[in-house]
């Protein structure tokens, strides 16, 4: 469902955006056209009843209420309130995809960790991936409603094989009123512990960091739980909302073109179309759609998350990198630069323009210098006679005390009674 346009905009060029504005899926206009359409047939039927169905006193009324209407518009904050909110949710959808959970870290960990070429390990290892991906597939079935219509029921999760029928026993066995998602990963806990007391753990170490790749993991699992029970606050979108619809009612009468010949300011000219009121309308309802579509990115909509792509994705590494590629390894030989101390990859044709670039080495590296500036010569020179003066001081500070000693201190000169102060420099 994601639109993706990122290999068309790799390399600059003059208009460079401008085939993307003739894409439909997944366009501002997909989404916009059926409010746009509403909103220039009820600004086109307001104009028309003020031109041929209103008497004239009823249209001086009219007038005077246009330009009242246009005056206040401008006191909504339109730009602020949008701003604001745009930001917040599109900060917001990035950190939702950032806390799906993937399996790369703890397949990692698993296929180098939990040792054993027999049946035995391998059920081990399959096992514990597999419990790992159906905790992710039970909180994205929670939040995706894609996912959801994909496994409507536990029946469908057993027959897509992330689950056994004994496992689903257990599971609804296990009575709890929130969700049980987290279920499997205390089932990879459990199979762990088993795993190190038979051995195939090696380590404590190995143990440890298998459990902590598997608690981040769940944490991830979490995270998106919790965001999808912690909504933006009702409130902020309801002002917004509130904002751009009061405002564009308001430019419904606000911004209409009066006669001309009544020498209204700003109502010289008298045009059907209002082309930059509805320049405005596309960029602030569209900003505000924007919003929408991004505010809950595990729907159906044309740029929301692709879910199910990553379930299958997920679960066919996963179970790939820890049992049919444990333990197989290339053969291993010298590379083609094992007597070379300076390798240089080849280049094709198209990128032998990176030869001609000289390498970096900082920004200061060419960068010339007055040497005959005697200012900074003779700053220089005092520097290092100061420096040279100090490593040449020495002070030896010697006490006669014949009695008490008394220190005192007149006009800046050090004086001691009955006693010496003796200093050699």
């Amino acid at each position: 469902m994601t639109v993706t346009y990122t290999a068309r905009v790799a390399n600059a060029r003059f208009c460079g955006f401008s085939k993307l504005l003739l894409a439909w899926k997944g366009s501002i206009y997909k989404v916009l056209y059926k409010e746009f359409l509403a909103f220039f047939v009820l600004y086109a039927a307001i104009s028309i009843t003020y031109r041929f169905f209103l008497y004239e006193d009823q249209k001086r009324y009219f007038e005077k209420l246009a330009i009242y209407c246009n005056h206040y518009a401008s006191l909504i904050p339109m730009s602020f309130v949008l701003g604001f909110y745009v930001t917040l949710i599109v900060n917001r959808w990035w950190n939702q995809y950032t806390s799906i959970p993937l399996p790369d870290r703890i397949m990692c960990v698993l296929s180098g960790g939990l040792q054993g070429n027999d049946e035995r390990g391998r059920l081990l290892r399959r096992s514990m991936m597999r419990y790992a991906s159906l905790s992710a597939l039970l909180i994205l079935r929670s939040v995706s409603t894609a996912v959801f219509k994909r496994f409507p029921t536990m029946d469908h999760v057993v027959e897509a094989g992330f689950m056994t029928r004994e496992e689903r026993k257990k599971f609804e066995g296990l009575h709890s009123p929130y969700n049980k998602y987290w279920i499997p990963c205390v089932w990879f806990t459990n199979l762990a512990a088993v795993a190190r007391c038979e051995g195939r753990i090696r380590d404590d170490h190995t143990l440890k960091l298998l459990l902590e790749e598997l608690n981040a993991f769940r944490g991830k699992c979490s995270l998106l739980f919790h965001y999808d029970m912690v909504s933006v606050p009702l409130v902020y979108t309801q002002v917004v909302t509130l904002a751009v619809y009061s405002f564009f009612l308001v430019c419904l009468i606000g911004r209409q073109f009066l006669d001309p010949s009544q020498g209204y300011q700003g109502h010289d000219l008298d045009l059907y179309v209002p082309i930059f009121t509805l320049l405005q309308f596309f960029f602030y309802a569209g900003w505000l759609k924007v919003a929408e579509q991004l505010i809950n990115p595990f729907g159906e909509d044309d740029d929301d998350f692709e879910t199910n792509w990553l379930i299958d994705r997920n679960f066919q590494v996963s179970m790939m990198a820890v049992d049919e590629m444990y333990g197989d390894l290339p053969v291993m030989e010298r590379d083609r630069y094992w007597n070379d101390s300076n390798p240089r990859p080849p280049y094709t044709a198209a990128t032998l323009f990176g030869l001609r670039k000289p390498s970096f080495q900082g920004s200061t590296f060419d960068m010339p210098l007055q040497v005959g500036s005697n200012n900074n010569n003779n700053q220089f020179y005092l520097l290092g006679s100061f420096l040279g003066n100090l490593k040449a001081m020495r002070c030896t500070v010697k006490y006669a005390f014949k009695n008490r000693p008394r220190l005192s201190i007149y006009g800046g000169n050090m004086q001691v009674g009955k006693g010496e102060f003796l200093t050699s420099w």
